[in-house]
């Protein structure tokens, strides 16, 4: 019998990838309160709660190299947490809206993490 090895969907290896660094931007973010023009406010909240959100991200991303189901699911829920974290820092003021980019850059990083949720739900089929 010929054993084949079956190889990562090249989509869902880029969608980790990008969870990755994106969730190690989010952690640069929150520690240093500036990345790349977007900023966080000063304090200890908004360093723990933005670098939490970045550790979420990028384990979703660790999480769906695996191609198992649990971990799918786990990622999935890690996602809705960081959706739902962003905009919890929007509205306690922990990320601030006082610019054209820097509102454009939390809107886009959100709709960003919900695209990527949708993925890899739409995805679920090829996890084992």
């Amino acid at each position: 019998m010929e054993h084949i090895k079956q190889s990562r969907p090249r989509g869902i290896t880029i969608v980790a990838f990008l969870m990755i660094l994106f969730g190690v931007a989010e952690v640069i973010t929150g520690f240093r309160h500036n990345f790349f023009g977007v900023s966080t406010t000063l304090g200890t909240v908004s360093e723990y709660t933005s670098a939490g959100i970045g550790i979420l991200y990028a384990a979703g991303g660790v999480l769906i190299l695996t191609m198992r189901k649990w971990a799918l699911v786990i990622a999935i829920i890690f996602l809705a947490i960081v959706i739902v974290g962003r905009v919890a820092l929007v509205v306690t003021g922990l990320f601030p809206v006082n610019s054209f980019k820097q509102t454009f850059a939390i809107i886009a990083g959100t709709t960003i993490a919900v695209i990527f949720a949708i993925y890899i739900w739409l995805k679920r089929k090829l996890f084992t």
